[in-house]
């Protein structure tokens, strides 16, 4: 393999795992994010809603997002290694890799807006 090809293989692989990392590092900003939303939503169930059922599914829902986000902040710290002493090619299974990532990421981000939607829906009953 010459040389020109084989620096053109190389950019492309770096490009595509900095593509990567930052997107995982989207993910968890997103999460850290939604884990302080959490906070407010625990203040405004002891104050206003008191529902038992509602606390331990804040709960649990805080406790998966905090784990989810020390996946993804593993994900990306494999990434940033790979970026900087991996020489394995950026193929179809590293691609789908990511995508399964993705997938994960979506499915948590529907159960926060699902959780919104009942929670919300429980504060539409209270009037002023």
């Amino acid at each position: 393999m010459n040389t020109a090809s084989a620096y053109k293989i190389e950019t492309h692989r770096r490009v595509c795992l900095v593509k990567d990392c930052k997107e995982a590092n989207h993910w968890i900003s997103v999460l850290e994010l939604a884990v302080k939303e959490f906070e407010h939503f625990y203040v405004i169930e002891k104050q206003l809603i008191k529902n038992i059922e509602t606390s331990n599914n804040m709960l649990a829902l805080r406790r998966k997002f905090t784990l989810s986000m020390a996946d993804f902040c593993k994900y990306e710290q494999e990434i940033i290694n790979e970026i900087e002493y991996g020489k394995t090619e950026y193929n179809d299974s590293r691609a789908k890799v990511h995508e399964l990532k993705r997938q994960q990421y979506i499915q948590i981000l529907k159960e926060l807006h699902d959780f919104r939607i009942r929670f919300y829906t429980m504060l539409a009953r209270y009037k002023r």
